[in-house]
């Protein structure tokens, strides 16, 4: 009891069909090394979809990205290099795009 939880931010990309396979990998990369850089942000995991039930409705990438409070997601959610990567990777390839926020539950 009384430990820090961290504070959760779940995003879901469904890309466009179109979207080459390498410009996915080039987001996904562009991702990670953007979500490291920022000081606030204390962890940053992803994978693909790889879920036999088929009720991803076409969602093939899920980012968590953690953060010491919603605060922390605060400063994050308008900072320049995440509008920017967000313009720049985002804006053009994604179909679809799913977010949740939460602090974990015990």
């Amino acid at each position: 009891m009384g430990r820090t939880r961290p504070y959760r931010h779940v995003v879901l990309f469904k890309f466009f069909e179109k979207t080459p396979a390498d410009t996915v990998g080039e987001i996904e990369k562009a991702f990670q090394k953007f979500a490291g850089s920022l000081s606030f942000v204390t962890g940053f995991e992803w994978g693909r979809n790889s879920s036999p039930e088929g009720l991803d409705q076409g969602f093939t990438h899920c980012f968590i990205v953690s953060f010491g409070s919603p605060a922390d997601r605060d400063l994050y959610l308008p900072h320049p290099e995440h509008q920017a990567f967000c313009r720049r990777y985002l804006d053009p390839h994604l179909e679809r795009v799913c977010v949740v926020d939460f602090s974990p539950e015990d």
